[in-house]
């Protein structure tokens, strides 16, 4: 039985793989294509993180589609109302029929001969069996994120057999876990970590964040109130495009303005804290990193809600190292125990390339590492393949919408020149490797190695800036001379 070929195979099921879908069906209405889901929803990380308040750190007007307004009066919103949002846009527009679910896709090998990948793909049977599946396509569209979903990171603390409580990562919360009136200890200060204290505290004895250095924490009405002004007197597609922009701009400039003046943004984001938690609280120790603002990803507290329940005595921060765990919690540093019911070790993401797939081109294994990234979508000599990833400064929906643009005007381009290949190349030896995120995060770092490069110049290099990319992935030429065409 010879495989199913199909013109574009897209990987992954969630926010990205759906806006791939949408913009093929509209500006691409000839192709044929499918999604291959590796699990049994809609949704990805959405449908995936199960943890108390999990939610948006990011604003929906810019998190949201493109041509999908957001219409909810919440702007910083939870995970359910983010899935029903991703969902929607799936069953409105025929996109769910497309989906084959519990499809984990293994290997892809390209064949220049042919020009087509071969997709090998496990699927779950109903009954519960393992085959194999194999897709050929001209185009593969990789929807699948940027972190491995089978389980987070975790270090190895010392001890954590001695623990007579429970143990929970946030990637893998069991359905069955009851704090209420339990004493919490949650490790970690990063976006996880913000958003599991003040929604555990609300049932919990008392929640602690151990975390052994602060990160940036900034408060933001959950509430756009402008916006939502602005959709009782406009059109929805209107107002959502306006307060687009308008977070957009803000976002570029507090951003930009971060790299000119971190002193000046550092005292703003500590006044906030301050004004927050009172003058009495130790801000100093718990919320005044030791690197500058956006040189690591800043938390966004909606309403302000760990402080509250900091004010409140729900919950407290504890910074130190740990030592390790001991029967009853665990042992900081600096000698002292803290006791717990429940551990939550939200200590962050394992990154991978491209889902963990095996990808060989020719017969040549491809070694991600030393490839060049192109236009933060595609890879030096890889063929027929992209990739979606987010800003790293700004919502991850804003640069998809674009890099799924840059596809279907690059698949049309192809077709009106009858080409079947295309692959960046690069042959100017001044273009210097460099890390493709500058960010000193800990998930970063121990993954910076194993990750793509981005170039000292474009079309390698990755601004982190939208309007720029606009005017690159919009209107900018498909056939730039880096780009091979046959």
């Amino acid at each position: 039985m010879s495989p199913e070929h199909v013109d574009v195979l897209i990987v992954g099921a969630g926010l990205s793989g759906i806006a791939a879908a949408y913009h093929l069906q509209h500006k691409c209405p000839g192709r044929r294509f499918v999604i291959l889901e590796g699990r049994a929803a809609i949704g990805g990380t959405w449908d995936l993180f199960r943890y108390p308040g999990i939610r948006s750190d990011s604003d929906m007007y810019t998190l949201g589609y493109s041509f999908k307004p957001w219409t909810d009066p919440k702007a910083i919103a939870d995970g359910s109302q983010i899935l029903k949002y991703v969902r929607d846009t799936a069953t409105e527009n025929g996109i769910d029929r497309q989906i084959r679910f519990d499809h984990r896709v293994l290997r892809a090998s390209w064949s220049s001969a042919d020009a087509r990948w071969t997709v090998e793909a496990e699927r779950r049977t109903e009954q519960g069996t393992i085959e194999t599946v194999l897709l050929t396509c001209g185009f593969l569209f990789m929807c699948s994120g940027y972190y491995r979903y089978e389980a987070g990171y975790l270090p190895e603390f010392k001890g954590m057999a001695d623990f007579k409580g429970r143990v929970v990562h946030p990637q893998a919360w069991p359905e069955d876990l009851d704090y209420a009136g339990k004493r919490v200890v949650v490790i970690g200060s990063g976006a996880t970590a913000v958003t599991l204290v003040p929604a555990m505290a609300k049932t919990a004895a008392h929640v602690t964040m151990l975390q052994r250095s602060p990160t940036y924490v900034v408060s933001r009405p959950a509430q756009d109130a402008l916006a939502n002004k602005l959709r009782r007197h406009l059109p929805a597609s209107l107002a959502y495009h306006l307060i687009r922009w308008r977070n957009v701009l803000f976002g570029m400039y507090f951003f930009q303005l971060s790299r000119r003046k971190p002193q000046r943004v550092k005292q703003l984001i500590l006044g906030g804290v301050r004004a927050a938690l009172g003058p009495d609280y130790d801000v100093a120790t718990h919320f005044t990193p030791r690197y500058n603002p956006w040189d690591q990803r800043l938390c966004l507290v909606p309403d302000g809600d760990l402080f509250k329940t900091i004010r409140e005595q729900r919950a407290s921060v504890v910074t130190a190292g740990i030592d390790g765990f001991t029967e009853r919690g665990l042992r900081l540093s600096d000698g002292r125990e803290l006791e717990a019911d429940i551990v939550v070790t939200a200590t962050g993401l394992v990154l991978q390339v491209l889902g963990g797939i095996e990808v060989t081109v020719d017969g040549r294994t491809v070694d991600f590492a030393k490839t060049l990234n192109y236009k933060g979508m595609m890879y030096s000599d890889v063929p027929n393949l992209a990739a979606t990833l987010g800003y790293t400064n700004a919502s991850w929906t804003l640069k998809c919408d674009l890099t799924c643009e840059y596809v279907c005007r690059l698949l049309n381009y192809m077709d009106r020149h009858g080409y079947r290949q295309c692959v960046p190349h690069n042959d100017d030896s001044t273009v210097a490797p460099l890390p493709s995120l500058s960010f000193s995060s800990g998930y970063v770092q121990r993954a910076v190695a194993d990750l793509p490069k981005q170039g000292s110049k474009r079309p390698w290099r990755l601004y982190q800036n939208y309007a720029l990319d606009i005017v690159s992935l919009r209107f900018g030429k498909l056939d730039d001379g880096v780009m091979r065409y046959s």
